[in-house]
């Protein structure tokens, strides 16, 4: 990230930490300006970039660390109807990428994902999250450190949170056979999602791109996982 130095400087003096939400920046009643509009399509599935999204589909947000890096994961992913980055779980209204980065809107990068249920399931894209980052890092991944960079999963229905803490149980055990350490990834009910900027959407497929990646994987396989939706597929 350009600001991921800043975010380095910051760390250096004081633990990255969540504030209260009377701390942060205030943010604007209305979306930003770079943000995308409702004609964008996904750069890569050239499906609906913002809703609406087809009837049935399902959302799920996944904070992996930088959002460039943790979005290209899923797009080969049969199922998968769009993803997009942006901003979530913070205080700020309609933040911009910068005050994100500057530790004072409490908001999380996220990845969220449109999924249909039908032809992939939760248990799946789980497997991608949990394998292709380091879960027990608190408040950064790998040299980026920040609240903005911390794992979370952000759910939008009951069925969701039950699948997700099984999974994370399933990868805690994995994890202990192999000496590591305790998953941090919070869990919660998703809250207001905000567009990043255009520029950030798909930003890997994009010509031009740094090509970054900031992830830290484990090296560690999640067990198996089946469902009764997985069953009927």
């Amino acid at each position: 990230h350009r600001y991921t130095q800043i975010s380095k400087m910051f760390a250096l003096f004081s633990k990255p930490e969540l504030l209260p939400a009377d701390k942060c920046l205030k943010g604007r009643t209305k979306p930003i300006d770079e943000a995308p509009t409702e004609s964008e399509k996904h750069y890569v599935l050239k499906g609906p970039l913002v809703p609406p999204f087809p009837e049935g589909s399902e959302m799920i947000s996944l904070g992996m660390g930088c959002f460039w890096c943790s979005e290209s994961l899923y797009w080969e992913l049969e199922g998968i109807i769009s993803t997009h980055v942006g901003y979530q779980q913070g205080a700020t209204q309609n933040p911009t990428y910068r005050e994100v980065c500057s530790g004072q809107t409490n908001h999380n990068e996220v990845t969220r994902i449109v999924y249909d249920p039908k032809k992939v399931s939760l248990n799946k894209i789980l497997k991608i999250f949990f394998e292709n980052h380091n879960p027990t890092q608190v408040m950064g991944q790998g040299n980026d450190s920040g609240t903005q960079y911390r794992s979370g999963i952000y759910y939008y229905n009951a069925d969701q949170k039950k699948t997700i803490f099984a999974a994370k149980d399933a990868y805690q055990t994995a994890l202990k056979k192999k000496g590591k350490g305790k998953i941090a990834t919070e869990i919660l009910p998703a809250e207001t999602f905000y567009y990043a900027e255009s520029y950030h959407q798909q930003y890997d497929a994009k010509p031009g791109s740094r090509q970054y990646c900031g992830l830290r994987p484990l090296g560690i396989s999640m067990p198996p996982l089946e469902s009764k939706e997985e069953k009927k597929m």
